[in-house]
C-alpha cells in the first residue's frame, strides 16, 4: 500500500511539473479589476507558527474567506479548519500540495507562509497561474530568486505584497513623515538591532518521517536529507539549507524601515560581515552572532546587529531601527519612536502607542489596528483594484530589503569585503561571491529562467 501510494505522488508530482514547464498554469484571462466589495478567497500555505496568524488577519477583514489551507504536516488541519469555521463561517478546503491550488479557479490570491527555500517556486507558479500573491519576509532564498519572482509579477500583472508590515503602520508613517521634515536632519547612518534569546536546540539523531508528514515536498528545491526533527518546523530556521539566518528572518523589518526613512532605492555599493556560533553545544549551522555593514554608492551606510545567544539590550532596548542624523537621532520601534537632539542628546518629538492600556492615547489605539490587518488590507485593496502600484510593500521595495541581509550572509560565507554593482547585480571580479548569488535545485523543484 505504501509503494503504490508513493508511486501514485511521485507520478502526480511529475505531471504537475510538466503542466508548469507546458503553461497549463498561465495567468487567468479575466480582467485585473474586481468590484470593490466583491469577495476574495484566499488559500494560506504554511500553516505552523505564522500561517496562523495570516489566517487570523485575512478572515478579519471584510468579505475575505480564507477558502483554502495547505502543509505538508496534515496534523495541523485540524485546529486550523475549526479556527477558521468558527472565524469565518466556512470549511476550508486541505491541501498538501501547493500546486493544487493553482489548479482552483475559485481561489484569487494565496499567502505564502512557507520556510524560505519556498517562497520563490510558489511565487512565480502563483503568478503564472494568475493569482495574486502575499509572501511573507524575506523574500526570496537568493538574490536570483528575488529578481525572478519581480519578473513573474510584472509579467502576469499580478498583486505582490511583501510581508514587511511597518510599511502599513501609522507609528512608522508618522515618524518618516517628522524625519521628511528635518527633525533629525540629513541622516548619514542606519542601525538595525535584533538581540532576541533563541534557545540551543541541541543535537538530535535523524529518525523515521512522522505519519501525515510529507518530507520530500517540505524539503522541496534543497538537497534530500534523512528526516531530523532539528530541521523540521521552526528548527528549520537554523540550517543553510532552508535558512536565511536572522539577518532576513527578523532584522529585515528593521532594516527595510531604515530603508523607507532614508530613502534608499539602490543596492549597497560594499558589504562586509562577520560572526560566528557561540557557547552551545548544538546541531545549528547559521551563526548566532552576525554583523553586517553596507555602504551606499552616496557614502551613507546601513549596519545590522543580530545577536540570539541572551536578551541583550542596548538603550534600553534589544529590538528596533535607529536612524542618526546632523541634528540627532531616532529610535523607532513599531509601538512609537524618540527623538533625541544635539550632543546633549535632549529628547525632542516622542510617540507612542500601548495597546494593552487603553489609557494612555485612545486615538492612537483606535488607529493602529496591530501590524497585520492594515498590510493585509492594503493587499485586499489593491487585488480589487488590480493596481499593484498602490501597494505599501510591492515585490520591489521587499526584494531590495531581503537582499540586503541576502548579501550580507554572502560576505559572511567568504569572509572579506565585497563590492557589489547594483546594476548587474553581480560581484565586481569575485566568482567565489558570485556562486552565492543562486543555488543548486533538486529535480523537479527547479527554478525557470523563463518565468
Amino acid at each position: 500500500m505504501k509503494n503504490s501510494r508513493r508511486n501514485f505522488i511521485k507520478a502526480s508530482t511529475a505531471g504537475a511539473m510538466t503542466a508548469l514547464a507546458s503553461g497549463v498554469f498561465n495567468a487567468k484571462s479575466y480582467g485585473n479589476i474586481m468590484g470593490a466589495n466583491e469577495r476574495v478567497n484566499i488559500a494560506i500555505a504554511g500553516f505552523h507558527n505564522r500561517g496562523i496568524g495570516h489566517m487570523r488577519g485575512f478572515t478579519a477583514l471584510e468579505n475575505v474567506k480564507v477558502t483554502a489551507i495547505c502543509d505538508i504536516d496534515q496534523r495541523l488541519f485540524p485546529k486550523g479548519m475549526k479556527e477558521i469555521e468558527t472565524g469565518g463561517g466556512n470549511t476550508p478546503t486541505t491541501y498538501t500540495d501547493f500546486r493544487k491550488i493553482l489548479e482552483d479557479k475559485d481561489i484569487d490570491a494565496v499567502s505564502i507562509v512557507t520556510p524560505d527555500h519556498w517562497h520563490a517556486l510558489q511565487t512565480i507558479w502563483a503568478c503564472q497561474a494568475g493569482k495574486h500573491v502575499y509572501c511573507e519576509k524575506p523574500l526570496s532564498f537568493t538574490l536570483h530568486e528575488g529578481r525572478k519572482m519581480i519578473e513573474a509579477a510584472r509579467k502576469y500583472n499580478r498583486v505582490v505584497q511583501v510581508g514587511t508590515q511597518s510599511r502599513s503602520n501609522m507609528v512608522v508613517h508618522k515618524a518618516v513623515k517628522l524625519i521628511r521634515e528635518g527633525a533629525i536632519g540629513d541622516i548619514y547612518m542606519g542601525r538595525a538591532i535584533v538581540f532576541g534569546f533563541r534557545p540551543n536546540i541541541g543535537r538530535v539523531a535523524d529518525s523515521p518521517v512522522p505519519e501525515g508528514v510529507d518530507w520530500d515536498m517540505f524539503l522541496g528545491p534543497c538537497p534530500y536529507r534523512p528526516f531530523n526533527e532539528n530541521r523540521f518546523q521552526y528548527n528549520w530556521h537554523w540550517f543553510w539549507d532552508t535558512s536565511t539566518t536572522e539577518f532576513c528572518n527578523n532584522a529585515t523589518h528593521w532594516v527595510d524601515l531604515i530603508r523607507l526613512a532614508m530613502q534608499i532605492n539602490e543596492h549597497p555599493k560594499k558589504i562586509q560581515c562577520m560572526g560566528d556560533f557561540y557557547v552551545w553545544d548544538s546541531d545549528q549551522e547559521i551563526p548566532n552572532i552576525q554583523l553586517g555593514s553596507y555602504k551606499y554608492s552616496d557614502g551613507r551606510t546601513i549596519q545590522i546587529d543580530v545577536r540570539s545567544i541572551y536578551n541583550n539590550t542596548e538603550a534600553g532596548e534589544n529590538s528596533g531601527a535607529f536612524l542618526y542624523g546632523s541634528k540627532g537621532w531616532m529610535h523607532l520601534k513599531h509601538t512609537g519612536y524618540k527623538i533625541f537632539l544635539g550632543q546633549d542628546n535632549e529628547e525632542g518629538p516622542s510617540f507612542t502607542v500601548d495597546r494593552n492600556d487603553p489609557t494612555v492615547d485612545k486615538t492612537a489605539i483606535q488607529e493602529f489596528k496591530g501590524l497585520d490587518v492594515p498590510h493585509m488590507q492594503n493587499f485586499i485593496d489593491c487585488v480589487r483594484t488590480g493596481k499593484w502600484q498602490d501597494l505599501n510593500a510591492d515585490i520591489n521595495e521587499g526584494f531590495l530589503s531581503s537582499s540586503i541581509g541576502l548579501l550580507g550572509n554572502i560576505a559572511y560565507h567568504t569572509g572579506r569585503t565585497l563590492e557589489f554593482d547594483g546594476k548587474t547585480e553581480r560581484f565586481v571580479n569575485d566568482d567565489e561571491a558570485n556562486g552565492y548569488l543562486t543555488r543548486d535545485y533538486r529535480k523537479p523543484f527547479v527554478l525557470p529562467e523563463q518565468v
